[in-house]
This record gives C-alpha cells, sequence and structure tokens, in this order.
C-alpha cells in the first residue's frame, strides 16, 4: 500500500518510528516532511497530506501533531479527504467500517508506539462496509454527504 506520512515538529520521532515499521511491513511511504525539529506549522503539513491522499498518488495518510487536533482539522479542510482522530484501535477500525476514513491522525503526545502502531494495523486492515458484498449501502450516502451536503 502507498501510504504517505506527515506531522509538525511535536510528532518528529512517532513519525520517524512508524514510518521505518511500516517500510519493514512492506508498505511504500512517502515521507512529506518535516526532516528536522524545527518548529513548523502543523498545517502545512496537513494540507500537503491530504493533497497527495485526495489526488490518489497515496493510498492513505498517517498525519501526527502533538494532540492529533490540529492536523486532523487542516487535513479535513480538503473535501476528498475523511480523516479520523483516533487514540485507541477500536475507534480507527470504526473510522474505516462505518467513514471509509482515507487518513488516520493521532498525538504524539498522548499515543505511545506500541498503541499508534495498533491503530495503524487496525485503520490499514480494515475494509469500508459497504465495500464488502453484505454492505447495505447504508454508509455509503453519509460519507457522500461529507464531501457534498447537498447529497
Amino acid at each position: 500500500m502507498r501510504i504517505a506520512i506527515a506531522s509538525d515538529h511535536a510528532a518528529l520521532d512517532l513519525k520517524a518510528e512508524l514510518r521505518e515499521w511500516l517500510i519493514e511491513e512492506g508498505h511504500e511511504v512517502a515521507d512529506l516532511g518535516p526532516d528536522d525539529g524545527d518548529s513548523v506549522d502543523y498545517p502545512d503539513y496537513g494540507y500537503k497530506l491530504a493533497a497527495v491522499v485526495a489526488d490518489g498518488t497515496a493510498d492513505k495518510g498517517i498525519a501526527l501533531c502533538g494532540s492529533g487536533i490540529g492536523i486532523s482539522m487542516s487535513v479535513n479542510r480538503n473535501p476528498a479527504v475523511r480523516c479520523a482522530l483516533v487514540s485507541e484501535p477500536l475507534s480507527a477500525t470504526l473510522s474505516r467500517e462505518h467513514n471509509d476514513a482515507n487518513c488516520l491522525a493521532m498525538g504524539a503526545r498522548l499515543t505511545g508506539i506500541e498503541m499508534a502502531k495498533a491503530c495503524v494495523t487496525a485503520f490499514l486492515t480494515t475494509e469500508f462496509a459497504d465495500s464488502l458484498p453484505d454492505g447495505t449501502g447504508r454508509h455509503q450516502r453519509r460519507v457522500d454527504k461529507l464531501s457534498n451536503p447537498s447529497c
């Protein structure tokens, strides 16, 4: 899977650990920055991540900042992206299953590496319920409204 990952300065270490782990797991990973610990503005990296997921360059995105809140807000400004802020695997699973989330956000100051890996695993291995043979279609109409409120 092609995964883009981006952070702000507060999540630089978590980003590096997740990037290496994802590569070990066999994924193609695009690290969108930053490259050092200098203070940066999380919206710049959230917008960059959203753009590559929206245009299909990446299949999924992982957004990280201190709390996960700010970067998830910036990623979600793109109408083609659905970024879920999670802190445990069940929320990551439900974000895929019910909301067809294509980006995951986490807070480096709130989520340790093992929990982050568990969230990413749940996110990457869960299918959208409406893409399954027994899907009822009820989730897709709701997801459509996230990008186009007039649906």
